[in-house]
């Protein structure tokens, strides 16, 4: 009790003790999973001036538009696009508020009118728009398809701020005009000439191995040119491969499997105990089967032309009897035996018209389409019954009822087209029917109504059954790859990683320069996670680590970190060396020159004394020196008879002398020039403005640190 009693009497302190605890507990979570503060920063994918773009809506984005791009287009590529719209969305938002422009209700209509003007969903029956079929559209898309709808609003946000682009755009552009003065500084700089005499000391006559350049040399050179210098963080990676190829042994095993297809053989049959007879490809009546039982790529039952068939065996197969054989050949990463199946004359080209009538589920059919598949063969046949009786009826019915875009227009048309350009049904009717069939076919898209306008120039073609089989590694290949790599890679816990690859002769490929949103390794290909890992906080120079690939294993070893910041002088070297040398040669031939006429320069540098005529300012050229806009510059500084001192050129340091100057010709009126100089300005806003305010704004990636990439 005594206990009992003193609890109560500390009864506040306890509390205050507890709720210091709850509190160091909460505190010590929220640093361990880098605080609620932080939310925001787990939440945003990045901000631009001050806007926040959410993850949220990000990877919803990135999800829709991996959809649109297919299988082709990695994540990464995808995502990048996605920012890179992102990006620009908020630059350009950031200025369509400072403006106060937007799109309202009114504009909108006129944007999707324009839009959607030429869709015959939305047209009445004049062919014009109609907003009331559109607004119906819309409000059957809220009601029966939140999804889609989704889709129409980003349609719509996509308009609004196409147009709100083109609006800012045409504004800046507005503001842009050239002055007559500007049209007379612009006449000037293009008409105004000079004629000069010159010397040029060229840097090519002081030979690079004379010129020392030191690290400190090319450091400065990076702190006076900062921006040029400035680099993301990077990675150096290298790394050896063990790839799992196909052996000439296994090559070998491929083709004597093949070989062994042709022949009938005997096998023992476990279900009669009895020997029984397999019969072979060179013997077997079913081809179909047989070549979907054996091959790797199944049994193609069109017929095709020569100039269908490897060129490389064309002749060989073309030019078999029917039930002959020819192989086993390498073809497309496959050994394949071929055989003649059958031999007929085909067209090489025909011509259609068609009617097109879709059912619910038939691949491209409309949302509005509501016919069944047994509806939509009934509507084909009835169609089919008329065009019979009066064929002129064909373009009407085309219009009424096609939903063939492509050949509407054209009353169904297609013209002359080469065979095995169409869906297998469709083809096999126009090439194997005569000219005058009519018929009802069925393909993926529907039911077609067609007729047979024109074949010409017949041809032989051939029906070839090919048995393939993917060249691939053995088991046994494989296994061996596996032992390899890891043998190499336990190796690696006692030995160095050049060294140890030298040893065993495995070439060491290295990459520089991987960038923390990368996905491509040079060799490999899309290789996310090893970037992933060589950016890791935890990885250190020299941890090696293996990663399985497509058709093997890397072994990977981290080279080097790069901080974002001004490039190291040894990766600087390559671009600044050139320039400092220039640098020193001009100081070296300035200060062995003592000379102060040209006569006196060419001689003191074995050299002769040049003319160049007509030169201008608009395209500073010097004739049999090149582009040097300085030197050029100079000229029109100097008074006709004047000599330049020393001059640092692009090629070389000059002395110039001004022989005869021809200044441009007074105009009554420059406004021509003017013109020209609010062209230029309107061509730069067109293609340089959008770069301008994205370099001007204030961007922050989080996508590595949100963790997305």
């Amino acid at each position: 009790m005594a206990i009992l009693n003193k609890i109560r009497q500390r009864s506040l302190f306890l509390i205050v003790i507890i709720a210091l605890a709850l509190f160091s507990f909460v505190l010590g979570g929220l640093i361990k999973n880098g605080s609620a503060l932080s939310s925001k920063s787990q939440n945003t994918v990045g901000t631009v001036n001050g806007k926040d773009i959410n993850r949220t809506d990000f990877l919803e984005k990135v999800e829709m538009a991996q959809k649109q791009a297919g299988p082709s287009a990695t994540n990464t590529q995808v995502m990048n696009r996605v920012w890179d719209q992102e990006v620009r969305k908020a630059v350009m938002e950031t200025q369509f508020e400072a403006l106060g422009i937007s799109v309202e209700k009114d504009q909108m209509k006129d944007l999707l009118k324009t839009a959607l003007a030429t869709t015959p969903q939305f047209q009445n029956e004049a062919g014009l728009f109609d907003e009331n079929k559109l607004n119906e559209y819309i409000i059957n898309l809220k009601e029966t398809s939140p999804e889609r709808y989704q889709d129409w609003i980003n349609y719509e946000e996509s308009l609004a701020d196409n147009a709100l682009q083109q609006e800012y755009f045409n504004l800046v552009k507005a503001g842009l005009t050239g002055t007559l003065e500007e049209g007379k500084l612009e006449h000037r700089l293009e008409s105004s000439k000079v004629d000069v005499k010159f010397v040029q000391v060229s840097y090519a006559s002081i030979p690079d191995s004379t010129v020392a350049v030191s690290k400190s040399d090319i450091k400065s050179y990076i702190e006076k040119h900062k921006k040029q210098y400035h680099v993301d963080a990077s990675r150096d990676i290298n790394y050896v491969e063990f790839k799992e190829t196909p052996t000439v042994e296994d090559e070998n095993e491929i083709k004597t499997a093949l070989t062994d297809l042709l022949k009938d053989k005997e096998v023992y049959n476990e279900t009669t105990k009895a020997n029984e007879t397999v019969t072979g490809f060179l013997n077997t009546d079913d081809n179909e089967d047989f070549i979907n039982s054996n091959s790797d790529i199944k049994f193609d039952s069109r017929f095709v032309f020569k100039s269908a068939l490897p060129t490389a065996i064309a002749d060989s197969i073309f030019n078999l009897n029917v039930g002959e054989v020819y192989g086993p050949y390498k073809d497309n990463g496959y050994f394949k035996i071929s055989k003649l199946i059958a031999v007929k004359q085909i067209p090489d080209s025909a011509k259609v018209r068609h009617i097109l009538i879709p059912f619910v589920g038939a691949r491209g059919a409309a949302p509005e389409v509501t016919q069944t598949e047994a509806e939509a063969k009934q509507t084909a046949d009835s169609i089919l019954a008329v065009v019979k009786a009066n064929k002129s009826k064909f373009p009407e019915l085309v219009k009424e009822f096609s939903s063939d875009k492509g050949s509407v227009e054209n009353g169904g048309r297609y013209d002359w087209h080469p065979y095995n350009s169409m869906v297998p049904e469709f083809n096999d009717f126009e090439f194997e029917g005569k000219v005058g069939d009519i018929g009802v076919v069925k393909t993926m898209f529907g039911f077609h109504v067609i007729e047979i306008e024109g074949q010409k120039d017949k041809q032989k073609a051939v029906q070839v059954g090919t048995i393939a089989r993917k060249i691939e590694p053995s088991q046994a290949t494989i296994d061996k790859v596996f032992r390899d790599a890891s043998s190499f890679e336990i190796a690696l816990e006692k030995k160095d990683f050049q060294e140890l690859a030298t040893e065993n002769k495995y070439t060491i490929r290295p990459v520089n320069g991987i960038k923390v949103l990368d996905e491509n390794i040079p060799g490999i290909g899309n290789q996310r996670p090893i970037v992933r890992w060589a950016f890791d906080e935890e990885t250190e120079i020299g941890a090696i680590k293996r990663f399985d690939i497509p058709s093997g294993y890397v072994i990977a070893q981290l080279a080097a970190k790069h901080k974002e910041g001004l490039m190291p002088v040894e990766e600087a070297t390559i671009t600044a060396l050139p320039a400092i040398r220039k640098e020193k040669k001009a100081k070296l031939i300035r200060d062995r020159v003592t000379a102060t006429t040209l006569e006196d320069l060419a001689a003191a540098e074995n050299t002769t004394v040049r003319t160049a005529s007509a030169i201008n300012m608009k395209n500073p050229t010097i004739s049999g020196a090149g582009k040097e806009p300085f030197v050029v510059g100079a000229a029109f500084g100097l008074k006709e008879g004047q000599t330049s001192k020393l001059i640092d050129g692009n090629n070389g340091v000059y002395m110039i002398q001004v022989t005869k100057i021809t200044p441009a010709v007074e105009l009554d009126n420059y406004q021509s020039f003017a013109n020209q100089v609010e062209k230029q300005k309107i061509n730069v806003v067109t293609s340089k403005l959008y770069n301008a305010l994205k370099e001007a704004a204030d961007i922050e990636d989080n996508r590595v640190k949100t963790k997305i990439e």
